[in-house]
């Protein structure tokens, strides 16, 4: 374990890809640490790695060498059983097409991975609701995704 502050750290990260014979380096040697309560944004052209750097802090994306370490941990070596669980309990993702699950309604979508996760039901409610309150959907509730406006989903999708 990576004894660090860091909630995500890559250390000389870097990850290769193949278009048929030609290699294109996503990630070339990438060192990057993220501190607990920072807020970081990722700025660059289309096809600077962006999105290649966020999918391997989430563990969706390995790298072609170097280390990335989730609170301190590498999750290099973790089976895909514990990725999943890694990816389920302790990082989330606003996917730009939101993602949300069509027929279900806004509460079943924020609801989804608590119910995954065994949470009990009032539990469920009361984070639930708390959370939708939070980002200003509590009155839409029973709305399924293609009731709401594209902010709304995106909301949802954040809770």
């Amino acid at each position: 374990m990576q004894d660090t502050p860091y909630i995500a750290q890559l250390d000389q990260v870097s990850r290769v890809y193949y278009q048929g014979k030609v290699e294109v380096k996503a990630v070339d040697n990438l060192d990057l640490q993220i501190n607990p309560g920072e807020f970081s944004a990722l700025c660059g052209p289309s096809g600077s790695g962006k999105t290649t750097i966020l999918n391997m802090i989430g563990a969706l994306d390995m790298p072609t060498s170097g280390t990335v370490y989730l609170e301190g941990r590498s999750w290099g070596s973790l089976r895909s059983g514990a990725l999943s669980q890694l990816r389920r309990d302790r990082v989330g993702f606003v996917f730009q097409a939101y993602n949300l699950v069509p027929v279900l309604t806004a509460y079943e979508n924020a609801e989804f991975v608590l119910a995954l996760q065994n949470v009990p039901v009032i539990e469920r409610r009361e984070r639930v609701m708390a959370v939708l309150e939070e980002v200003g959907m509590a009155d839409y509730v029973d709305r399924r995704p293609d009731e709401l406006s594209g902010g709304q989903q995106q909301r949802v999708a954040i809770a």
